[in-house]
């Protein structure tokens, strides 16, 4: 169904599946009914009816949380979603720079005294960008752009009013809160808010889910530790890339997979592949891809598309041009009309000399040589290093182990140093390494 806003959904709800359940929850798996649901909705939208014009919300998941989401939504207020993993000072950065005036965490919410000029308007809603190559963004969606998102997946892939889908991915996250919460919502399926990452070893056998969103870095978890229920039939896997092997482990068990593309920029999936081939991805019905010159995956998506980066209209203009995205993904487009991915813009490193790195398929095999995830490559004095969270040997033993593949490269592309971190990689709530933030602390 398409929706033009939060509120139609839920008066629809109460209007078309008011005895439905629409939300299980809670170590008890409470039920809640749309009709239910509505009248939390509608009570706690009362009471934020005057006062704040923006609120944050820490997105921890609970029922609390949605219906706080959709209660300031129907205030008119706007809203900021934020990472139940920040700390209590970048929640009021946070706050401070998008101009939220209310912080609503751990079921209260607790005025601020915000001094920066109201920057958003009702119906809108600010997520982050996962920030892998940069800053992250407050990138400005409204519920309309999110329920054309959600439409727009479930008209590729619907959703059974009898399915049930484990809500695991984070709310923050525009793509855990579209695929993992509105397309349930929309299709009228029941939507099972996971209890969080404590409860990932047990939320499928707890909810039985027969359908849930994840990204590969989870995917992965579920299937090494063997937590899939046997009533899960439909996987959809999307921010970031999964490996054939995976995907076909999930197969292997009956169990259908979707894998999808989409960006925070456009309210998360621009197209889905749900056949047998999965990098072979249908564009969905209200967007429209090309590809430039140099590769690049261009997107219209007028219907879904963001306002722009909050505070930022030079950066907003250089990545939105009459009305087309720029992605800085690559890929192409097959003669049956389907998106293939193949990589990102800023995953080529460009050495002085001009040379280029594609990096996943250099850091691939570089993790397969040293048989750890824990690698990145950035630049050094103009100059390819490997940087590792692990003690892998002192650098000449390491680069000892990687000179049969170096021996594959341009003598440019070569690694010439090696850096062991403190720490683990920085990387994004989808399990992306943070780039930027590496080459930051190598700079240093």
């Amino acid at each position: 169904m398409r929706f033009s806003g939060f509120r139609e959904l839920v008066d629809f709800g109460v209007a078309e599946w008011g005895d439905a359940v629409a939300l299980v929850h809670g170590d008890e798996c409470a039920e809640v009914t749309w009709a239910a649901f509505a009248d939390l909705v509608k009570a706690r939208a009362a009471e934020l009816a005057t006062g704040a014009r923006c609120e944050a919300i820490v997105a921890d998941g609970s029922l609390g949380c949605v219906v706080e989401v959709f209660a300031a939504n129907r205030a008119g207020r706007a809203v900021v979603m934020l990472d139940e993993n920040h700390s209590e000072q970048m929640r009021l950065e946070l706050c401070a720079a998008t101009g939220s005036d209310v912080l609503w965490a751990d079921g209260a919410a607790k005025t601020l005294n915000c001094t920066r000029p109201f920057l958003t308007s009702a119906g809108e809603m600010l997520f982050f960008t996962s920030g892998t190559t940069s800053r992250s963004k407050a990138v400005v969606l409204t519920d309309k752009s999110l329920m054309a998102s959600a439409y727009n997946g479930s008209a590729v892939l619907p959703l059974a009013k009898s399915d049930r889908l484990l809500c695991m991915l984070p709310l923050s996250h525009v793509f855990g809160f579209v695929c993992g919460l509105l397309w349930g919502l929309s299709c009228g399926a029941t939507v099972a808010l996971g209890r969080g990452p404590r409860h990932y070893v047990n939320d499928c056998v707890h909810f039985r889910p027969t359908a849930v969103s994840l990204v590969p870095m989870l995917l992965d978890f579920l299937l090494g530790y063997r937590l899939m229920n046997p009533e899960l039939g439909l996987v959809l896997v999307g921010a970031g890339d999964c490996s054939e092997e995976r995907l076909a482990q999930v197969r292997a068990k009956g169990i259908r997979v979707a894998f999808g593309y989409g960006l925070t920029e456009t309210s998360s999936g621009v197209a889905l592949a749900a056949g047998d081939n999965l990098r072979a991805m249908a564009v969905c019905p209200d967007d429209t891809i090309t590809i430039a010159e140099d590769g690049e995956i261009l997107v219209e998506a007028p219907t879904c598309m963001m306002k722009g980066y909050l505070g930022r209209p030079e950066e907003t203009a250089e990545v939105l041009r009459d009305g087309v995205l720029y992605t800085g993904d690559l890929g192409f487009i097959d003669e049956a009309g389907c998106l293939h991915v193949t990589g990102r813009k800023k995953d080529i490193l460009v050495l002085p000399s001009g040379t280029k790195i594609f990096l996943p398929d250099y850091e691939a095999a570089i993790r397969d040589t040293l048989t750890t995830d824990e690698v990145a490559v950035v630049l050094a004095n103009g100059k390819p290093v490997l940087v590792t969270a692990e003690e892998l040997g002192n650098r000449d033993e390491v680069l000892a182990r990687l000179a049969p593949l170096m021996a594959e490269q341009p003598r440019s592309s070569q690694l010439t140093d090696v850096r062991v971190l403190g720490h683990k990689l920085p990387r994004t709530a989808t399990g992306k390494v943070k780039r930027w933030e590496i080459q930051k602390e190598i700079d240093a």
